[in-house]
């Protein structure tokens, strides 16, 4: 009975000791195995993200939950190496944020559900280029950085009128974000907003330039839902006659791509937090329709069709501020909700 008794407490002390083990984090070395994927020395990698992007954290605290935040993003990105092999996925700065915090960086909200937007009229398709570029004829000025500020629709919506306009004139203008976060109020500034919605804001008022008013750009520190409207009248710059939703219809989008100038594009934008270069075409896009970003061409690498976008996370994202998508299979519902403007 004594020797019963005591090979069960020594089993009790090691379940003990087993289960205090568990809930400490082992930050010299970390093995986390999931679906076959094998993540060796997370704490190795995290060491080196911190050095590279300059990231700082002030205490223990912060320093260790950052590190599993980044642990399970790593997975994350190993099993996205094997989804998506086209494409190069990798650690990018949003590596050691939450699901709740890279939302920060997108921003795409439905206005509302039953408006009625004119359909863009439906153009011919049989001599479209092989490949097209705005990039390449003008109409697009710099990758700019929305910050931590759902405000991608307003950035969707001055690169389709900063095209539009440039095809006009002659001249390209960077415009004013700012001023759709503070003014548009059928929109949520940095809650989230819609570029149709938006584009009903342009028609009516128009916009400033951006060096008139300028983005109120707080890097990764949480921005206002927005501030007080400065709007001036007398400044404004670009206008726009209507706009339009374009076909979901891919050779139509392209035909309007090439006619009209860059097109605004709402898509599901998670999987872009990993994005380093290549042409993405996931299986899976997680996530709802988030991100707005500006279509501004097209082309064709090693027999693979692709969609050129801007982004709004500056020009050390992706490909020097943008990326790319496979064509001609609606990816990441990139179809859904693309738009136009006339002047």
């Amino acid at each position: 009975m004594a020797k019963a008794l005591a090979i069960i407490l020594v089993g009790l002390l090691i379940l003990v000791i087993c289960c205090s083990s568990s809930n400490r984090l082992d930050i010299g070395k970390i093995r986390q195995v999931t679906d076959n994927l094998e993540v060796d020395d997370v704490e190795g990698h995290f060491k080196h993200f911190m050095q590279k992007f300059g990231k700082v954290y002030g205490t223990t605290e912060e320093y260790v939950h950052r590190l599993k935040v980044f642990q399970a993003n790593l997975v994350h990105v190993m099993s996205l190496k094997k989804q998506d092999p086209t494409a190069i996925h990798g650690i990018t700065s949003f590596a050691d944020l939450t699901p709740e915090e890279l939302s920060r960086f997108l921003g795409f909200r439905k206005a509302y559900s039953n408006r009625v937007v004119n359909q863009a009229p439906l153009l011919p398709t049989d001599n479209l280029p092989e490949a097209f570029d705005w990039r390449e004829h003008g109409a697009v000025t710099p990758v700019k950085f929305q910050g931590r500020c759902g405000s991608c629709w307003t950035f969707s919506t001055t690169g389709v009128v900063e095209g539009a306009n440039f095809l006009k004139t002659g001249k390209l203008i960077s415009l004013s974000e700012e001023q759709l976060i503070d003014c548009d109020y059928k929109d949520n500034g940095c809650e989230g907003g819609d570029m149709l919605s938006a584009y009903e804001y342009v028609k009516a008022r128009g916009l400033e330039a951006d060096e008139d008013y300028p983005y109120e750009e707080l890097g990764y520190r949480h921005k206002p839902v927005r501030g007080p409207c400065r709007y001036q009248p007398s400044k404004v710059v670009a206008t726009i006659a209507n706009y339009s939703r374009v076909s979901e219809d891919e050779d139509q989008i392209a035909a309007n791509l090439v006619k009209n100038g860059p097109l605004s594009i709402a898509l599901r934008g998670n999987v872009l937090f990993t994005y380093e270069g290549g042409v993405a075409c996931p299986r899976i896009c997680p996530g709802e329709i988030n991100h707005g970003v500006l279509l501004v061409g097209y082309g064709v690498e090693n027999g693979l069709r692709y969609w050129t976008f801007k982004n709004s996370w500056t020009d050390e994202f992706g490909e020097n501020g943008y990326f790319r998508l496979c064509r001609g299979v609606g990816v990441c519902d990139m179809t859904s909700e693309v738009g136009t403007v006339s002047t």
